[in-house]
């Protein structure tokens, strides 16, 4: 009998994740070019297939990346946003840090909870990572009540953390770890 890959890596009653791919190219950058009065200026996801090509390839091949495409299953699997793990470190640490960013048709909708929800529980089984965190610029409430939602808690402050649209942005730094999950504390 042949086998037959499953359709997402996990799914919820209303979306699936699964992995980038190249040929998500098309949908994916004219639903961020849709989606750019949403993002900004928090986020700039590619918006032609050029850079997103390069995008996922370091979604896809980097082992210290994995990049899931948030799928909303009532409608065909359309892409409705995306999470990703970056920065994973292994050893001692277990540790990845989480981007997220729904597209414009999707927000709103409690779309994205689900799929964070997916992202962690893949994070902290198949992964085995034990720390998820989230950086989020304190202007960015939409994120903050996302990551406050999914059982995220806030362990700090970070002056001019990252550079973002020309700029040195202050951060709020949220985490949840494997045990937070299993204790039920979370929200995910």
């Amino acid at each position: 009998m042949p086998h037959i890959a499953p359709r997402f890596l996990a799914e919820g009653p209303r979306v699936g994740i699964r992995p980038f791919r190249l040929d998500d190219a098309a949908e994916f950058t004219a639903r961020a070019r849709e989606s750019k009065d949403l993002h900004r200026p928090w986020l700039f996801p590619p918006d032609n297939e050029a850079d997103y090509a390069a995008y996922a390839r370091t979604l896809i091949e980097d082992p210290a990346r994995a990049g899931f495409l948030v799928c909303e299953k009532a409608a065909e699997d359309a892409v409705a946003g995306f999470v990703n793990i970056n920065n994973i470190v292994r050893g001692a640490f277990q540790s990845g840090a989480l981007g997220y960013g729904a597209f414009a048709h999707a927000a709103g909708r409690g779309l994205m909870r689900e799929a964070l929800g997916l992202v962690v529980r893949h994070a902290f089984g198949a992964l085995g990572l034990h720390r998820l965190e989230i950086n989020v610029q304190p202007g960015n409430t939409a994120s903050i009540a996302l990551a406050r939602a999914c059982g995220f808690r806030l362990e700090g402050f970070s002056p001019a953390m990252l550079h973002i649209d020309g700029a040195w942005r202050d951060h709020q730094r949220w985490a949840l770890t494997a045990e937070t999950v299993r204790g039920g504390a979370s929200q995910v």
